[in-house]
């Protein structure tokens, strides 16, 4: 594990433990965002639960790199599949979706090239 996948791992980590957070507790400024595509509210705690799962694949990651490294895919997927939900609903506001979609990619290819 080099340096730099250990410091996108981390940031990774503290970014997708807020957002996951964030769903749990239905923040507004989220829930205007789904309100904005068309994505109830009601679901927004389960939209949570992939990004905690993956926040814990990340850290089990230190320790078996292959988990880690599906984690970084299941929120390359995420994140992707929230682009094109906002692109689908014709949504072109800069979310939070874009810069986390670039970490977890950064993650994903750092794991990758140091596995």
């Amino acid at each position: 594990m080099n340096v730099a996948y250990a410091v996108f791992a981390v940031i990774t980590i503290a970014y997708n433990l807020f957002s996951a957070g964030a769903d749990f507790a239905r923040w507004e400024r989220i829930a205007e965002g789904m309100d904005r595509v068309g994505v109830p509210r009601r679901i927004l705690p389960w939209l949570g639960l992939p990004k905690a799962a993956a926040v814990v694949g990340l850290v089990v990651g230190f320790w078996i790199p292959a988990i880690g490294i599906a984690a970084a895919v299941g929120l390359v997927l995420f994140y992707a599949l929230a682009i094109a939900t906002h692109v689908r609903a014709k949504d072109y506001s800069f979310g939070l979706q874009y810069p986390f979609l670039v970490l977890a990619a950064a993650t994903l290819a750092l794991g990758v090239t140091t596995a």
